[in-house]
């Protein structure tokens, strides 16, 4: 059973807002056992809808649009779809009362436009709206059989509307698709062609399950796909794949599916009850911010402080002057008096420094933009990494963070 999604709207061709319906719907869809294999994006423009809309409904069985069932003007799709069927528009009362008490318990004065959200295609079955006030709809092309359903727009409202209702109704109507499921393992510290040419014999002699690989913000992920009668029979055949390749990327392997790297550092921190501090100087305290972003997080990190300047190196964290006037901030000696200086400073089991050049100004001949000193010290004694990374100065911090984050790791592996 083929599905297309046709995400309405123009503020999403200008890039005004971030399209979230087509992930969720996308994602949903495949775990219900539907191929999605066509998405679409286009505007509020009548005879352009009309265009997609067609040619969606030549290729897929179903088509779910999302957006454009408000009261303005600019809301189109229920019209174009109803154009499409040669479907009459009609006033349903039930959803015209169901609108009306919306703004009566909220105490809000109804315009009349609101009505266009009661104007329904015939023979359209209703689909009611918890969350708001734009009621969806569910029309049947009467000679192939085909559907088009319009969601609303609003996230919250269409994965209300999706689960209370689409759901049920795909189920009763088409029976169990089967179960398509995926697990993303998450890498890092190996270039998208030389992960490839690892795992390559398993890209290229497999269809069920299949093996993606997809560039993600200094990541790579691996995604295994696979489909069977039941999500158990998908997960078996993933377990099985992923037993054979999981060897192959070994320690570069951080994460799976939405386990981050600063997910994969407190899992560590906390099973090894260690607790870490940070020195940050080109990152601005962006590591300490991602540690952070994992819930319990106070477990294990005690604190961090922005040295950006040598007064705080020096003051706060205890780095030598003599240090910085012979080696200067940027360098190997400075990121590991601040390492050290850090974890003695808040007596935690783990101390990371972090100083480089992140640009566009502040290099020298021998220091580029680019130039980044990570230091770690504790248990494992002290160690030092040097990096090159190229790039905005936006682009040099968040390298330096996933980086920093990652020899957290192995030195917390070796623990």
């Amino acid at each position: 059973m083929i599905i297309e999604l046709v995400n309405t709207g123009t503020e999403l061709l200008l890039g005004q807002i971030v399209n979230t319906n087509a992930p969720f719907l996308a994602a949903r869809l495949n775990e219900l056992g539907f191929s999605v294999l066509y998405q679409t994006t286009v505007g509020d423009n009548r005879d352009r809808m009309k265009n997609v809309l067609q040619t969606a409904l030549e290729r897929a069985n179903i088509v779910i649009t999302s957006g454009g069932l408000g009261p303005t003007q600019g809301d189109i799709t229920k019209e174009v779809t109803a154009s499409l069927l040669n479907k009459p528009m009609y006033l349903h009362e039930d959803s015209a009362t169901q609108i009306q008490r919306f703004f009566d318990e909220r105490r809000l004065c109804m315009t009349n436009n609101n009505l266009r959200q009661a104007m329904m295609p015939e023979g359209a079955q209703i689909i009611k709206n918890t969350c708001g006030t734009a009621p969806g709809v569910i029309v049947e092309e009467e000679n192939s059989g085909k559907i088009i359903i319009n969601l609303p727009g609003p996230p919250h409202e269409l994965a209300e509307m999706f689960e209370k209702s689409i759901v049920p109704y795909l189920a009763e109507r088409f029976g169990l698709q089967g179960a398509i499921v995926s697990r993303v393992l998450r890498t890092y510290g190996l270039g998208e062609s030389a992960l490839e040419e690892r795992i390559k014999q398993y890209i290229s002699n497999q269809s069920n399950p299949t093996l993606a690989l997809l560039a993600r913000s200094g990541e790579i992920h691996v995604r295994i796909t696979a489909r069977a009668a039941s999500k158990a029979e998908s997960m078996q055949l993933i377990n099985e794949l992923e037993g054979k390749i999981h060897p192959l990327l070994d320690e570069y392997v951080f994460g799976i599916d939405e386990e981050t790297m600063e997910k994969s550092v407190g899992n560590l921190l906390l099973s090894r009850k260690l607790t870490i501090a940070l020195a940050e100087s080109c990152t601005g305290g962006l590591v300490t911010s991602r540690i952070t972003d994992v819930p319990g997080s106070s477990q294990y990190l005690v604190g961090s402080i922005v040295c950006y300047s040598n007064a705080v190196k020096t003051l706060q964290v205890g780095v030598p002057a003599e240090i910085i006037a012979a080696k200067g901030a940027v360098s190997q000696e400075t990121a590991e008096c601040m390492a050290q200086g850090i974890k003695e400073k808040f007596q935690t089991g783990i101390g990371v420094g972090i100083t480089g050049i992140a640009g566009p100004d502040g290099a020298t001949a021998d220091k580029p933009v680019g130039l980044v000193y990570i230091a770690i010290d504790g248990l494992a004694g002290k160690v030092c990494y040097e990096h090159y990374f190229n790039g905005t100065r936006a682009d040099i911090k968040h390298r330096t963070a996933l980086a920093a984050l990652n020899h957290v790791r192995h030195y917390l592996l070796t623990i």
